[in-house]
């Protein structure tokens, strides 16, 4: 087979922190097989192919994409006016916007049934074009996790994305179940909006449930992330050793210590809730509701513990909460290196590392990812520009000059679609309440 070789101004490889110039990798049968200076490398052979790159790095890593949820403005819209079969259709669609974004990998915490799982075969079997997933299935949910959405009455059915588990034996009977669909992960929502009187976030779980369930889904192969904004939902799946802690923003120097100490990868995910601050409108209920300056409150609050965590040396990843009509698929999962610069005082080449190298850690077969070595998956991005000067350069798709899965050139164009027949199917016909005094503020009336 014809080998391809890519001649680099500028190679990030993601092994570290520093470039090189004038590299050149060979890719034979989608694997990397020389890098090294330009000057020094073998000759092409016959049939073989050669491209050139300005700055030449590792496929990015998203390690928070929800594929179900189809730009959702609502919980309604995830879980209600979907099915199964359409979700997976969607789901499928979008992969595809995610990969020409440049996320030649991504975890998908947090999943309707199979679907995840589905969509990672149909890529795996080269059926469809795709990036690499890591999958999940239902988030294991209890009565105070955020994924408890909808009224008691109302429960938890099968097609919703959160599994509701109410004692010791369901969780572990769910973790078994999941495990033998074939995730590659599990999620355990660990807190949600349930406070003390003194405003500290309530976990949902013990220190001794989540200790049991890490240790079962460990058991069986299977790696964790958790939903923790809060202190003691932080410190439990820190100390019963997950693999992935989502957010974080209230912890404290103690479950820093803890994470350490566990090897857990953090990632706060502040696309979503920066994406909420910059971007809602004053008619989204996110601004009447307070959420947005909730939002704004949280990454305020959140900063400082998090450059300590990243001061002390807890490895960060990057994930972008991609699914919300806030975080659409293949738009936004780049920002969230742009937020670790600004506000936790990652380098640019820090943030790169982060959103590579360590993000492949939570992949199946993640030693072959993150790094453009001899021996690795040749996913990669060429860039007209570096990232190292203007992180931005990674959203902006002009500069994106190819993305590369397996030493194949993936397609950049992005097939249009209505949202009205993709996502946004609820029923909400005002945002207001229109009052006689309320439509005569708006000049709409007048007696």
């Amino acid at each position: 087979m014809s080998a391809l070789h890519l001649h680099c101004s500028t190679l990030f490889d993601g092994t570290g922190l520093h470039t090189r110039q004038r590299q050149t990798l060979i890719i034979e049968d989608g694997v990397i097989r020389h890098v090294g200076p330009t000057a020094e490398a073998p000759r092409p052979q016959p049939g073989d192919r050669e491209a050139h790159g300005q700055f030449v790095m590792p496929g990015l890593v998203d390690v928070h994409t929800h594929l179900a949820f189809g730009n959702a403005q609502s919980e309604e819209d995830i879980d209600i006016w979907t099915s199964d079969e359409f979700r997976a259709l969607r789901g499928l669609f979008f992969a595809q916007h995610v990969l020409a974004a440049g996320v030649t990998s991504m975890v998908c915490p947090g999943d309707s049934g199979q679907l995840s799982i589905a969509v990672r075969n149909t890529v795996n079997a080269g059926l469809f074009e795709g990036p690499r997933i890591a999958a999940s299935s239902r988030v294991i949910t209890n009565r105070q996790s955020l994924n408890d959405w909808f009224p008691t009455r109302v429960g938890a059915p099968e097609y919703f994305t959160a599994a509701l588990v109410t004692s010791r034996d369901d969780a572990i009977a769910q973790i078994r179940k999941q495990a033998k669909d074939g995730v590659d992960l599990i999620k355990i929502a660990m807190d949600g909006t349930h406070r003390r009187p003194n405003g500290e976030i309530i976990a949902a779980f013990t220190a001794d449930e989540t200790r049991e369930m890490v240790y079962e889904a460990h058991r069986l192969g299977c790696r964790v992330a958790t939903h923790a904004y809060g202190r003691e939902a932080v410190m439990c799946a820190a100390k019963a050793g997950v693999d992935l802690v989502f957010h974080a923003f209230y912890m404290d120097d103690a479950c820093i210590e803890a994470l350490l100490e566990a090897g857990s990868v953090l990632a706060p995910t502040m696309t979503f809730p920066q994406n909420t601050v910059d971007f809602c409108q004053p008619h989204d209920p996110a601004i009447s509701t307070g959420y947005a300056a909730y939002c704004a409150r949280t990454l305020e609050l959140g900063a400082p513990v998090l450059k300590r965590a990243k001061a002390a040396g807890v490895p960060f990843a990057c994930g972008s909460d991609s699914g919300f009509a806030v975080t659409p698929y293949g738009e936004w999962h780049a920002r969230e290196l742009e937020l670790l610069v600004r506000h936790l005082d990652f380098t640019p080449a820090e943030a790169l590392f982060a959103a590579t190298h360590v993000g492949a850690r939570l992949m199946p077969r993640g030693e072959t990812l993150g790094t453009l070595e001899p021996g690795k998956q040749a996913d990669l991005l060429v860039l007209d520009g570096s990232p190292l000067d203007d992180i931005r350069i990674l959203q902006d798709r002009a500069r994106l000059q190819a993305v590369y899965k397996a030493g194949e050139p993936v397609r950049l164009q992005r097939t249009a679609y209505n949202p009205k027949q993709v996502s946004d199917f609820n029923s909400l016909k005002w945002t207001d309440l229109y009052t006689r005094d309320r439509v005569s503020e708006l000049g709409k009336w007048r007696l």
